[in-house]
């Protein structure tokens, strides 16, 4: 019997334009998030290379956590992703909102 098997691509365009492949993403072992490396993983989630279930897996985060890196892209681009600035970005947000 033939399963359903997903059909990823090769490669996505990541955050700033390159092609990101498996081998080219952050390795697993990262523990210094900086934004170009959380940009990348999100990029290649919404790309098809990685489902979202492995990419946490892959990099021990929490869905909450990789949910959270999705709205601040969606939100404000990569500066979003600062974790300096988190604060500003979900305020200039809810201002937005409100008009």
């Amino acid at each position: 019997m033939i399963e359903n098997q997903k059909i990823r691509p090769a490669q996505v365009i990541g955050p700033l334009g390159e092609p990101l492949t498996l081998d080219s993403l952050p390795p697993s072992t990262t523990t210094r998030w900086v934004v170009r490396r959380k940009a990348e993983v999100v990029a290649a989630v919404n790309g098809g290379l990685l489902s979202v279930d492995e990419a946490c897996e892959r990099y021990g985060l929490t869905l909450e956590e990789f949910a959270g890196w999705q709205r601040s892209i969606d939100r404000s681009g990569m500066p979003g992703l600062r974790v300096t600035r988190i604060q500003h970005y979900r305020d200039l947000y809810e201002r937005q909102q409100r008009f």
